[in-house]
């Protein structure tokens, strides 16, 4: 979730509607300015005895940022703690329960992603191995309740954390224990913005099933490959969902402003401190009459941060965020953008996403979306066939896409090879979810502790 940086006191009133759809339009880059955003989480837990760790206790998360900028890091702070460091690689946040993400630099090919997340995570190994903690690549605690975790000293958590029981049974289950890995991308124009959205979301459930890594709750199996994405089921239906409106005629940067303008609130930030607006409506403030801020008219920045608390399967802000795939090991964390960056920065690649998805109907995407969790890549598809069966479409499409980039590292490989560990999944017919089931029933004998020696950085 996002981690607020600088202060938003002198930032544009907004007056007029078009002010809201600039905000999309603002993001338009010639293909040449492109760039990759990747964002990844782990769990943290101490190795000694495996319990997930508090902000304040001796070794806990606010020592371990404080560890954090020995590599150059600056300290974000709110209200005196440390929530967030900044630096060259982007952000280090905390997520509500004490997982720790970086959201990556804005970077130009996935060599350089892949460095860059191989830097952090031999940062947070090292600091690791001086604290006793370790970091586990899953989407999701295999083995703590809600009660057996922290809460993060985030003032926007506080509010989340009180609203999310109102309006779904899972939300908190989002907010406490799981992980994800996702990637930002960005638009040339409105109508190559549609195409995008168009594609990433009716292939988002593709990016649910290869990365499906959350077959545990509470220690014992749980009837799913990815828990994670069930519990966006039923989170906030307000927030949340597939939006059938994008594929409707006439989609653009409008109708997602008005979405939403739709989607309730949760807080306005202001001198330092987020005000509870939690089910409040953005319309009202826009009229000046917010029941949380009487008289006061919505900032550039307010709007920014409004759309940070809509969580559909993919989310536009200036960019398009793919918001589909449970949290992984390292290779997973370099492969989801390498899948998404070859379906949609190659306009041949694009275009071929486009026709294999695009006579699916409305109640087909949503029953895929629906059946994903459980059946991972034999969900069904159009036509009577199953993800499996058009996967390795799928990922020819986007690794033709990678080759024609033909972005070189030192040593003349291109991009395709960061797809590897995906074609190896659908080869075996096994997701990740799988394969630990299949070690939890098998060699560990029920013992789930083995996952920390399994799935840890």
């Amino acid at each position: 979730m996002s981690t607020k940086t600088v202060s938003n006191g002198n930032d544009p009133v907004i007056e007029t509607r078009d002010q809201l759809v600039a905000a999309f339009a603002k993001g338009e880059k010639p293909k040449e300015d492109w760039r990759i955003g990747t964002e990844h989480e782990k769990f943290v837990y101490c190795t000694s005895d495996y319990h997930a760790p508090s902000y304040d206790e001796p070794g806990g998360i606010r020592d371990l940022l404080g560890c954090l900028t020995q590599y150059g890091w600056t300290p974000v702070e709110e209200n005196g703690n440390v929530i967030a460091l900044a630096g060259p690689d982007g952000t280090v946040s905390l997520e509500p329960a004490g997982q720790l993400e970086l959201s990556g630099a804005p970077l130009e090919n996935l060599h350089q992603t892949c460095a860059e997340t191989g830097r952090h995570l031999e940062q947070v190994k090292a600091i690791g191995d001086k604290t006793g903690k370790g970091f586990l690549g899953l989407g999701m605690w295999p083995d703590k309740t809600r009660e057996e975790l922290p809460i993060m000293p985030k003032g926007r958590y506080d509010i989340m954390l009180r609203h999310m029981p109102r309006v779904g049974t899972m939300g908190l289950d989002m907010m406490l224990r799981t992980c994800t890995i996702q990637v930002n991308l960005d638009y040339a124009s409105e109508a190559d913005m549609v195409k995008k959205f168009r594609v990433g979301l009716a292939l988002q459930p593709l990016a649910t099933a290869l990365f499906a890594n959350s077959p545990f709750t509470e220690g014992k199996p749980n009837g799913f490959l990815s828990y994670r994405s069930h519990i966006w089921s039923d989170t906030d239906p307000a927030r949340t969902g597939m939006l059938p409106f994008v594929f409707e005629d006439g989609f653009g940067y409008e109708r997602y402003a008005d979405y939403a303008l739709d989607v309730p609130m949760y807080f306005v930030y202001r001198d330092g401190k987020y005000i509870d607006a939690a089910g409040q409506s953005f319309r009202d403030f826009l009229k000046g009459k917010l029941p949380a801020l009487p008289g006061e008219l919505p900032t550039e920045s307010d709007w920014s941060d409004h759309l940070s608390t809509a969580f559909p399967e993919v989310r536009m802000k200036s960019f398009l965020e793919m918001r589909g795939a449970d949290g992984g090991r390292w290779n997973k964390i370099c492969a989801l953008p390498a899948f998404w960056v070859g379906l949609l920065y190659d306009q041949t690649a694009l275009d071929a996403a486009w026709d294999l998805v695009k006579d699916w109907s409305m109640d087909e995407r949503q029953l895929l979306r629906d059946s994903v969790p459980k059946l991972a890549l034999d969900a069904p598809v159009s036509g009577g066939r199953t993800l499996h069966d058009i996967a390795p479409h799928v990922l020819e499409i986007a690794g033709a896409g990678l080759n024609a980039r033909a972005r070189l590292n030192s040593s003349g490989d291109n991009e395709s090879g960061f797809l590897d560990p995906l074609r190896e999944i659908v080869a075996s017919r096994k997701v990740p979810a799988q394969r630990l089931l299949n070690k939890y029933h098998g060699e560990w004998g029920g013992d789930l502790s083995r996952i920390y020696g399994e799935m840890s950085f």
